[in-house]
């Protein structure tokens, strides 16, 4: 009998295993990482069906086109690769993708240097 995959159910797990440098939790004052980690808090109480419910500046997701990105993406991130942007606090985005319940989050784009927000 094939595994259900219910990560649908499940709160997010985020991964920062692949933040890219100049991206990344280290370039984060201590005030914007404190802000963070309480928004990752809330959001690990919700469900990915909750969030797909939730709007994109509220505790939801958006869906960036690599084609926007002004950065060179990673080899990792192939083209069939989805990628996300969670708010990570106030306006700053969190871009990654998702695998199953883990959120890997590849940038933190805190300088809106990323993409046209």
């Amino acid at each position: 009998m094939p595994e259900v995959d219910d990560s649908d159910l499940k709160p997010p797990v985020f991964s920062f295993e692949y933040l890219q440098t100049g991206w990344c939790i280290h370039d984060c004052q201590q005030e914007e990482r404190s802000k963070m980690l309480d928004r990752l808090r809330r959001i690990s109480q919700i469900s990915w069906r909750d969030i797909r419910q939730q709007d994109r500046h509220a505790y939801g997701t958006e869906t960036i086109d690599r084609g926007i990105l002004k950065v060179g993406i990673p080899s990792f991130l192939t083209a069939d690769v989805r990628l996300l942007a969670f708010r990570a606090y106030d306006l700053v985005a969190m871009v990654g993708y998702r695998k199953g319940r883990i959120f890997h989050v590849v940038w933190i784009d805190r300088e809106f240097k990323l993409y046209a927000h």
